[in-house]
């Protein structure tokens, strides 16, 4: 199989994608942040001491898709169309959902997936107070479609 993000001296490269077609794309990602029910009534409640965790999870999120070149070495610059941060709390945990849409020449499943990562990351800040134990976990890509290589969905 040869590598894409390596050149024949197998240095580091970017991979041009200036001949790729425009297309309509989009990536879910999740994940998750483990959590005490103490918290997940807080939030609930949106009592938490450092103020409305949620909201700032969300922002995270999107600015997390938006910074993704600049996170992520080899990463493509593209033109974001949507990010859509949807968060869940469950009994022991709250879910992170995000779909990231583009019509460009590359995917866009790392910005999705690092959104996913930057909400948490947030929620996380704001909840350490009462709970510096919480966990992010679970980050991986649901599914993506668009492209040359088509529609993929997790098994």
């Amino acid at each position: 199989m040869e590598l894409t993000h390596v050149d024949s001296t197998g240095a580091a490269r970017m991979v041009d994608v200036s001949a790729k077609e425009v297309t309509a794309r989009s990536a879910t990602a999740a994940g998750h942040v483990l959590t005490t029910p103490e918290v997940l009534a807080l939030l609930r409640q949106d009592a938490l001491p450092k103020g409305d965790a949620l909201a700032v999870a969300r922002l995270a999120g999107i600015m997390g898709a938006k910074k993704t070149p600049d996170l992520v070495p080899l990463c493509h610059p593209i033109a974001l169309h949507g990010v859509t941060v949807d968060l869940t709390l469950l009994d022991d945990r709250v879910t992170i959902e995000v779909t990231a849409r583009t019509a460009d020449r590359t995917g866009v499943e790392m910005e999705a997936l690092t959104a996913v990562a930057a909400a948490g990351l947030a929620l996380i800040d704001m909840i350490k107070a009462v709970d510096p134990a919480a966990v992010l976990d679970g980050v991986r890509v649901l599914r993506k479609l668009g492209g040359k290589t088509g529609d993929w969905v997790r098994p």
